[in-house]
């Protein structure tokens, strides 16, 4: 099966349409996203770890356009989501209550009023104080809540730190000896439901040992819970699973499994995953346009209509995307990131360059590559920046009044616009140059 994003005739591709028919419809910068890969991404998971029959709870914090949750939820899927909003887009895209997660360390009352209401399958807990929240709550209701516990196991997941979360340093989780305290309230409080224990230690993991180790952390504690007869059904692991942002990285989920699936079958509960880029990240690029080639005494600048509001994950995290041009003479066929990837040095063509690719936001953080040996380019081509599935439209901002790109879903031969562009109207709405009331201080 041709991947998702490949280059054909020395043009990019999304499944069967050429990336620049898209942007000539749309403009740019835009998203587009293959609906193809996200399901079949689902679809692996469960392939993967078919002998524990895993609920796929896809992270929708990653990318959570409505069109593509739909096209998840159709495929079985369920969803973790850390917010009311989050919660209500899944159910708007036809999520089953029943298949959907809440985690977060900052649950607010409305939003745990709203998730009972929903009837989900659990909270992931994070501390002893939202238990007593949930509690709580759910006596008013007079409803039983279900919980999951989630626990810190204190593993480096070795990964970059913003995006490490089980280590005990990080504000995610409960530790061992709390956890242990909480069994005792829980006992206590009468209207909550031990359904699960929960982990999740980071995310971009390239190492499939993290996630047994922390498996192994949990076992003993899982134990200790049947002992006292909670009524466990689920050992949710998590996400984290690492993607390719460049050509040759990545782990194949099968290896995850191979580590992860003993160990889930030791503790005889149901798998519950949360995976988020390992589904989105591969399944869209972000396109843009070369507004000016800039020379400098030091450098050569590649000037774009994306920006850092587009895609923030170079300028927080550092992180390096694959970025080449969507039309190149001569260039192989190939799939964009799998092992035949055309995006090779070998293929830069001899009037290769080096550039800082960056976009018009007055901020010098404001880049997609610095240093980066691209063919060479001219104004007005397109560029395409891939891996932009998880986290550039959700992590995308109005800075400097800059209107969000359109999202591009293709389905084979066919694309549809699943989000406008926003415009300046849009922008702006919601704002009054006079007050509308005054309040007294």
């Amino acid at each position: 099966m041709t991947e998702a994003f490949h280059y054909k005739g020395g043009e990019l591709y999304c499944e069967s349409i050429p990336v620049s028919k898209i942007a000539q419809k749309v403009g740019t910068p835009c998203y587009i996203y293959s609906q193809d890969h996200f399901v079949r991404q689902v679809q692996a998971i469960k392939d993967a770890f078919r002998d524990v029959q895993p609920l796929v709870c896809y992270a929708v914090k990653s990318n959570s356009n409505l069109g593509l949750l739909r096209a998840m939820a159709l495929a079985g899927a369920g969803f973790d989501t850390v917010s009311k909003g989050e919660i209500y887009r899944a159910l708007r895209a036809g999520a089953e209550p029943g298949k959907i997660v809440f985690a977060g360390v900052g649950k607010q009352a409305e939003e745990i009023e709203y998730a009972l209401e929903q009837g989900i399958l659990m909270f992931n807990v994070e501390s002893e104080s939202e238990l007593e929240l949930i509690s709580k709550i759910a006596a008013r209701r007079k409803v039983e809540a279900p919980i999951a516990l989630r626990i810190n196991p204190d593993v480096d997941p070795q990964t970059h730190k913003y995006i490490s979360t089980g280590k005990s340093e990080n504000k995610f989780g409960i530790d061992l000896k709390r956890a242990e305290d909480c069994l005792k309230r829980i006992r206590e409080l009468k209207n909550l439901r031990l359904k699960g224990i929960h982990i999740h230690i980071g995310s971009q993991i390239l190492k499939n040992d993290r996630h047994g180790e922390a498996i192994d952390r949990v076992l003993p504690f899982i134990e200790r819970c049947k002992k006292m007869d909670f009524p466990l059904e689920y050992l949710n692991v998590g996400g984290g699973y690492g993607i390719a942002y460049d050509v040759g990285q990545g782990v194949d989920i099968t290896e995850f499994a191979k580590v992860m699936l003993p160990k889930i079958q030791q503790s005889g509960l149901k798998m519950v995953s949360e995976p988020g880029r390992f589904i989105s990240g591969n399944g869209g690029v972000m396109l843009t346009q070369v507004i000016y080639v800039k020379k400098s005494a030091e450098k050569d600048f590649l000037i774009v209509d994306g920006a850092m509001n587009d895609l923030i994950r170079p300028t927080i995290y550092q992180a390096f995307h694959k970025i080449w041009p969507v039309k190149q003479q001569g260039l192989k066929d190939g799939s964009v990131m799998g092992a035949d990837s055309p995006l090779t040095d070998a293929n830069l063509g001899k009037d290769a360059q080096t550039y800082d690719v960056v976009g018009p936001i007055c901020e010098s953080g404001d880049y997609f590559a610095l240093g980066r040996k691209l063919p060479k380019m001219a104004e007005g081509e397109l560029v395409a920046v891939f891996s932009a599935g998880a986290y550039g439209a959700t992590m995308a901002s109005n800075y400097n009044t800059r209107g969000r790109g359109a999202e591009v879903i293709v389905n084979g031969h066919d694309y549809w616009v699943a989000r406008d562009r926003e415009t300046v109207e849009d922008l702006i709405r919601g704002e009054r140059l006079t007050p509308r009331e005054v309040f007294k201080g």
